[in-house]
């Protein structure tokens, strides 16, 4: 199946989450967020939430759009299946405090099925960790331990491979 659209951007995991969402669905929910923690990346259909073991060094996010499902590459961490609507046709990467790292803008809008692979992940986490104790042991300057950051030899990638199943159900109100 052919690749249809692709976007990728960086963004920091802070307190270990990354958010991804449709334009018009940016309130949060508590219970998939929870979850995420343990499934790693979770979503209620129009809201996901990647979990990322660390909070510090930016993680590569992308969203590919395919003709028609895909199966999940052998080189990775873990995967998991999705549903993501996106009525207004936009994706926003979102960090919970520095706010949107990017826009990816879908070739239509509507739902869309999909998986979200993981990569890099643990050794992102180890790295973090041995750079904050080492910082910590040898009293390393805040600027120092951000240089560090920079030189991690693994990258923490979360991919999301989408496919469109369908055009968005019309909310009308019934009286």
């Amino acid at each position: 199946m052919p690749l249809i659209a692709e976007y990728s951007t960086t963004a920091r995991p802070d307190r270990g989450i990354v958010q991804v969402y449709d334009a018009d669905a940016y309130l949060g929910d508590d219970e998939t967020l929870a979850r995420s923690r343990t499934e790693v990346v979770a979503g209620n259909g129009y809201h996901l939430y990647l979990h990322s073991l660390q909070a510090d060094i930016e993680v590569q996010v992308t969203i590919k759009v395919w003709d028609g499902p895909q199966k999940p590459p052998e080189d990775i961490e873990g995967t998991v299946a999705l549903t993501l609507e996106s009525e207004t046709g936009q994706l926003v990467v979102n960090q919970l405090t520095y706010g949107p790292a990017g826009v990816m803008e879908l070739p239509r809008p509507g739902v869309y099925d999909g998986q979200a692979t993981w990569s890099g992940r643990d050794a992102m986490a180890a790295y973090c960790d041995t750079s904050h104790r080492r910082s910590v042991e040898e009293e390393w300057s805040p600027e120092r331990l951000r240089a560090a950051w920079q030189q991690c030899p693994a990258t923490e990638q979360y991919t999301l491979d989408l496919w469109f199943v369908r055009e968005s159900e019309d909310e009308e109100d019934e009286e």
